[in-house]
């Protein structure tokens, strides 16, 4: 429900397209639940300005410029947001089905489809029928989202995630891990993102001498002055 961690996955994107050594990050997305005291029911679901009205005391007007703002930024990002028609939910369910998706190896499809069906389609997420549709969009079986749903091992890992996240110290989202050192906080332009990556590889690169970059060569010169 994070309009940020959309926007943060878009510019992280950019910037790993841009990086030489792409093919050697692997990207694991880990669960972080918002407000997860609102009513954990299929359906149970909220205008997202009813929500801000009623749970955070803002008025409409403030709320309308609020969600134009990050429209704003969403579409500088390349994302087609329509905010006023999203639906504030439980998300604890569709995190289950994110732990199932990541399992078999579909975790960033999934990611992007609820992102989608979030805040462009005005889909509520907490609804196991939309689960169900999405799930079978990224890949999954209609079987396997029930299982989701239902096997207590992928609520353990969703509260194991989050349980990791505190122990990080993390309070907000998006938020980017890279080497189990570098953190990058919040939606960050894409230079931002890429200059980081590079300092958590170069730095997981001394503590991996083994590793050997693939290189194409082209016509070059050597130090002693030949060139080929």
């Amino acid at each position: 429900m994070c309009p940020f961690c959309y926007i943060g996955k878009r510019h992280y994107e950019e910037a790993l397209s841009s990086f030489p050594y792409k093919d050697f990050i692997e990207t694991e997305w880990q669960s972080f639940q918002l407000d997860p005291d609102i009513p954990a029911l299929s359906g149970a679901s909220t205008s997202t300005k009813e929500y801000m009205i009623t749970r955070k005391g803002i008025s409409e007007e403030q709320i309308d410029q609020m969600l134009k703002h990050v429209e704003r930024m969403g579409a500088e990002a390349g994302l087609d947001f329509n905010l006023k028609d999203s639906l504030i939910a439980n998300t604890f369910d569709a995190h289950r089905v994110i732990q199932l998706a990541k399992s078999k190896g579909l975790g960033d499809t999934m990611e992007e489809r609820l992102f989608a069906a979030y805040f462009t389609e005005g889909k509520d997420v907490s609804d196991h029928e939309v689960l169900k549709s999405i799930g079978l969009e990224a890949g999954l079986s209609t079987e396997e989202v029930l299982q989701a749903l239902t096997d207590d091992q992928y609520a353990y890992k969703v509260n194991q995630d989050k349980q990791e996240s505190q122990q990080l110290g993390i309070k907000g989202v998006p938020f980017f891990v890279l080497n189990n050192h570098y953190g990058i906080s919040g939606a960050q332009p894409k230079e931002a993102i890429l200059q980081t990556l590079d300092k958590a590889f170069g730095e997981w690169r001394k503590d991996h001498p083994a590793f050997r970059m693939e290189v194409s060569q082209g016509p070059s010169c050597n130090p002693d002055g030949s060139c080929d």
